[in-house]
């Protein structure tokens, strides 16, 4: 695959096609663990990894499985990936496996992991099928991040609390205090929070598209620096 190529799929990964705010695929876990930023990271961490292992593994096996069980052998390459995720959690970072709760099991449904599988890895190579469901699991996972980051924030006036659960004792001091005496204010911590802030974050990536489109337009119309325009009246003979 090209280095072009690469660079597309990137862009679609983070931005153009993003699967979060464009495809809006995977909602479920997006809306309902996005309270904290370490829910966000942990969900996004266990998304990701089952987005590289599953394309990994359908690219290996794209030209022995036939069509008629192509998604049932994708289903359980995914299946079997989120359990390998679910045990290593359950093993070291059991606190946040327990909050994570039944949204961890549900990535096996996630229409994103899926939908790359039988895109994308089931006609690529591995290489390509692995930095695709990298990057896909990146912009999802940057979204994800996004979205508890805001809605910790105004919601508890802090950050980064309980990073313990996933980085260790060590993390314990990370949190952030950004405003003081602060009341909380629920709506942002509650699932119709998760809507509001999914909705702007959509709204201010579709006006930051609208915003480029118009200022590529107006580079296709301005004329050439130099050229001249030239009035011709009269007859030539």
């Amino acid at each position: 695959m090209s280095e072009v190529s690469y660079k597309e799929l990137s862009l679609n990964g983070l931005w153009k096609n993003n699967p979060a705010i464009v495809q809006l695929l995977g909602l479920c876990p997006l809306l309902a663990v996005t309270g904290t930023v370490i829910n966000a990271i942990g969900m996004a961490l266990a998304t990701m990894l089952v987005l590289i292992i599953s394309n990994s593994c359908v690219s290996l096996i794209r030209g022995i499985v036939s069509d008629a069980i192509r998604l049932p052998a994708f289903v359980m390459i995914i299946a079997a990936a989120v359990t390998c995720i679910e045990l290593l959690m359950q093993a070291y970072t059991y606190e946040l496996f327990q909050i994570l709760g039944i949204f961890l099991p549900l990535i096996t449904t996630n229409c994103v992991i899926l939908g790359r599988a039988d895109a994308y890895a089931s006609k690529n190579s591995l290489l390509p099928a692995m930095y695709d469901g990298f990057i896909m699991g990146l912009g999802f996972a940057v979204i994800l991040i996004i979205l508890g980051g805001m809605r910790e924030l105004i919601g508890t006036g802090a950050l980064f609390n309980n990073m313990d659960l996933l980085f260790g004792e060590a993390a314990a001091s990370w949190k952030v205090v950004v405003f003081s005496d602060y009341k909380q204010f629920l709506l942002a911590i509650l699932p119709p929070g998760a809507f509001i802030f999914t909705g702007l974050i959509i709204a201010v990536k579709n006006l930051i598209d609208s915003q480029i489109k118009q200022r590529q337009n107006a580079l296709k119309e301005k004329p050439a620096a130099g050229s001249k325009r030239v009035r011709v009246t009269g007859n030539i003979s």
